[in-house]
């Protein structure tokens, strides 16, 4: 019988606890693929609320939605009408042509809120026909489901559905998450902020978990910064997304088959800012961070309050927001593309 030596007996232990070593990694590896895919199968349950008729980045945003199904489960759709775009209508018509053209409308409902401001109408959201009530009790209805994963309610315009529908039944606060696009915080103005502050400040007074995605005109720290050129627009859109056999009407004229050749049209009845001139994504940027949040920086304010078009600030304020600045251009426009060039459509349930 031959006898181990010193020698041999060290090589068989360290071989042996290379072995155990590779069996932990392997096993390292694997739980971290489950969890991936655990990940992965849990949706971003969504309603989308939009004055789609405004200008551009809204339509973006939307087709952004319906062509990552396998991020988003996109449960409605619901409009407001802000100062550009319209009346209600028209709004609603915009919305209806973007679900057209990704193959969805019919399929993921699509609702009127409201015309009109929070304050005229705020005191009739009791009674049986108030402006914006079929939009409203959409997001009531969806919000009170029992469902597994949080609703987060996407509102890239004002606020006045969103105030409205906490209005009608507060209850609601405590079972979706907010996130708004809109506001130069910490400095005033802003399009989605003016055309109703009295709504924005009455949601940052409520409970629900609010997050602000910051737009911050000029600035490299906001939504504003994440822009394209109409040359960009040109040189990758046309022919992409889905395509649909009966060609929608587009609101400026035009028949159109697809939201990649739609979008060319767009960008073609559109000022542009800046040197060179070009056009920001704003409410796109708001989906994105969604789907990724390491294209944006978050952190937690105490929520403030505008006072006379000026922000105040509220350290000594429980309540919390989030507030979503430095936004990663690249990622996120390279990231529009390639969804639409590899989409995978919303499904329904």
């Amino acid at each position: 019988m031959k006898t181990l030596t010193k020698e041999s007996l060290k090589m068989i232990k360290s071989q042996l606890l290379a072995g155990v070593a590779i069996l932990l990694l392997v096993a390292c590896q694997t739980e971290k693929k489950v969890e991936s895919q655990v990940e992965q199968s849990q949706k971003v349950r969504l309603i989308y609320d939009t004055d789609a008729n405004n200008e551009l980045d809204d339509q973006f945003a939307l087709m952004y939605l319906l062509v990552n199904g396998g991020v988003f489960d996109l449960e409605g759709v619901t409009v407001n009408a802000t100062r550009n775009g319209g009346n209600i209508d028209e709004h609603y018509e915009e919305a209806k042509r973007i679900l057209q053209l990704g193959q969805r409308h019919g399929k993921i409902p699509l609702l009127k809120g409201a015309d009109g401001n929070f304050e005229t109408i705020r005191e009739k959201v009791g009674t049986a026909d108030f402006d914006g009530k079929d939009g409203v009790d959409f997001i009531i209805d969806h919000a009170n489901r029992n469902h597994e994963e949080e609703l987060i309610l996407l509102a890239v315009g004002k606020l006045t559905n969103v105030a409205l529908a906490l209005e009608k039944d507060p209850g609601i606060s405590e079972k979706m998450r907010v996130v708004w696009l809109g506001s130069n915080y910490p400095k005033p103005g802003e399009y989605n902020q003016d055309n109703d502050t009295v709504s924005m400040n009455y949601v940052l007074n409520t409970k629900v978990p609010f997050e602000m995605v910051t737009v911050r005109y000029g600035e490299p720290s906001g939504t504003d910064a994440v822009r394209v050129t109409q040359e960009d627009i040109n040189t990758t859109m046309p022919g992409k997304g889905p395509k649909i056999e009966d060609p929608i009407v587009g609101r400026h004229g035009g028949e159109f088959h697809t939201f990649g050749d739609y979008a060319v049209n767009l960008f073609e009845h559109i000022d542009y800012h800046g040197d060179p001139p070009s056009r920001a994504l704003f409410d796109m940027v708001a989906a994105a961070i969604l789907k990724n949040p390491d294209w944006g920086e978050s952190r937690s304010i105490s929520a403030p309050i505008l006072i006379d078009n000026q922000w105040v600030e509220r350290p000594e304020n429980s309540r919390k927001i989030l507030l979503w600045e430095n936004f990663d251009r690249d990622a996120v426009i390279e990231d529009f593309y390639q969804s639409l060039e590899h989409y995978e459509l919303v499904t329904t349930k």
